[in-house]
């Protein structure tokens, strides 16, 4: 199929194709309902931006100010404040996740820095994000998850770097549903999605005793 043409004043954000647009329809026929249920869809063009600063640092408080929310500092954590949800990476690392236009916030991360010493790049091409839902959501994952997931060491708001199957992903729980956000490198995102939709489909079954 021939690839679009971008014409004189054609939005060229309007022309993106996400990294999984080629298997939307099997992700909506992989879903399995009931008390097994469990769902997967892709939340593509999230903004993401890779944030990088002293955590005691005066443009750490000056970032914070700006976000609306204190940087997490142990890992595992996260905060939240309106579209942003700011995620632990390594001690001076973090993950800045929103629903505001890339490009002003990164700008406006790059002004609270100032001339101190630090980094704000939109990273937002790098990912794509896959939301893995449902009652079953969690067994889902322990096929191929390493980390204890169980809600007594892992619960919402948790968010850490793993390996689900053999690809490495951001793995982020934002519900107790459970809900699940998992953010591997867009040129591996094919392949954990059909991973995900072959750990699935046994669901449609009955549980074995």
């Amino acid at each position: 199929m021939a690839e679009p043409t971008l014409h004189a004043g054609a939005d060229p954000v309007a022309l993106r194709t996400s990294p999984l647009a080629h298997l939307a329809e099997r992700m909506r026929a992989a879903a399995v309902t009931g008390a097994r249920g469990v769902t997967l869809t892709e939340r593509p063009f999230l903004t993401m931006v890779n944030l990088r600063v002293g955590p005691a640092s005066d443009a750490a408080r000056r970032v914070e100010k700006a976000l609306g929310a204190a940087l997490p500092r142990q890992c595992g954590h996260t905060a939240a404040s309106g579209p942003h949800t700011v995620i632990w990476l390594g001690p001076d690392e973090w993950l800045v996740l929103s629903g505001a236009d890339g490009t002003s916030l990164t700008a406006a991360l790059r002004e609270a820095l100032g001339a101190d010493p630090g980094s704000a790049v939109d990273v937002s091409a790098n990912r794509t994000t896959l939301e893995l839902s449902g009652p079953a959501a969690r067994q889902v994952l322990e096929k191929g998850c390493p980390l204890d997931l169980h809600p007594r060491a892992f619960g919402p708001g948790r968010a850490v770097t793993t390996t689900v199957g053999p690809v490495a992903v951001l793995l982020w729980q934002t519900g107790d549903d459970p809900a699940y956000r998992l953010l591997p490198r867009a040129s591996f995102a094919d392949y954990l999605a059909r991973w995900l939709i072959d750990a699935m489909s046994e669901y449609r079954g009955p549980e074995v005793p």
